[in-house]
Formats: structure tokens, C-alpha cells, sequence
């Protein structure tokens, strides 16, 4: 989808905040009607604008979950080829581009260190990363 109106990002605002809400609530909220609001999300879904839907939890349900932080630098004109392959990744929970010394940067989450460091290679081993650099995020003191 080339351009989203006002009503498309006030849905995906209410799917950000909660993306089990029924279509009924979703309607409510926007004030339109519920086909209106399932059409939207079905023409989301269909352009590439919504990827999927996942579950977020705590930090502190799950305290020995590995997270990180991955600054990737991507070679030439490679940056949408290896965005196409990273989004494959179930260990990665959001990918930015940036600007300044990288080109990526991923929020990596795993649950445990060996998994860690093998995500860490499949990344590396993309055709078209050429350097990375991951921290791990020890806590969180502001979210």
C-alpha cells in the first residue's frame, strides 16, 4: 500500500495497543461500520502493510530471555534484499533503517545464549551484510 489515510493509521494505532480487540470494538472506536474495519485490516494484510500479528510479553515473565540490540551495516544496494530475508526471523522483534555508521538496526530476542549466538551467524552470513555489532540489553530502566 502506497499511501494510508487517517483512518488506516488510527486502526493500526488501536492493533499496536491491542491486536486482539474484536472487530466490533475496533468499529466502535473508529466510529465505522464493522465491514469497513474488516476490509481495512484484510487490505492491510494484502499489501504488505501489516506482517502479522504477534504476542508481546513482559520483560519480566520471561527474565532469562536474551535480548539485544544488532546494528548491521548492509553492502550497496542490498539493503532490501536483506531486509526481505531478516524479516524471516522469528528471533528478531523489530527492525529499523537508520542513518549515521549503520544501515539496520534489529531488536533481537532469543531464549538462550546458544540460540543467540547462532542468530547472530545467520545474520552474518546474509549475502549483502558486510559488518555488525550486537550489545545485549541487561535491563530495562525506562519503556
Amino acid at each position: 500500500m502506497d499511501h494510508l489515510d487517517e483512518l488506516d493509521r488510527r486502526l493500526l494505532a488501536l492493533l499496536r495497543e491491542d491486536g486482539r480487540a474484536p472487530v466490533a470494538e475496533l468499529a466502535r472506536r473508529l466510529g465505522v461500520a464493522r465491514a469497513t474495519v474488516t476490509g481495512r485490516i484484510d487490505r492491510l494484510v494484502a499489501s504488505g502493510t501489516i506482517i502479522g500479528f504477534s504476542v508481546r510479553v513482559r520483560d519480566e515473565a520471561d527474565p532469562l530471555a536474551i535480548h539485544a540490540i544488532s546494528f548491521i551495516e548492509v553492502e550497496g544496494r542490498s539493503t532490501d534484499e536483506v531486509i526481505r530475508r531478516l524479516r524471516g526471523f522469528p528471533e528478531i522483534i523489530a527492525l529499523h533503517t537508520t542513518n549515521g555508521g549503520w544501515d539496520l538496526v534489529a531488536e533481537l530476542r532469543t531464549e538462550t545464549l546458544g540460540e543467540f549466538d547462532r542468530v547472530l551467524g545467520r545474520i552474518r552470513s546474509i549475502v549483502g551484510v558486510v559488518n555488525s555489532e550486537t550489545s545485549l540489553l541487561l535491563s530495562s530502566v525506562l519503556r
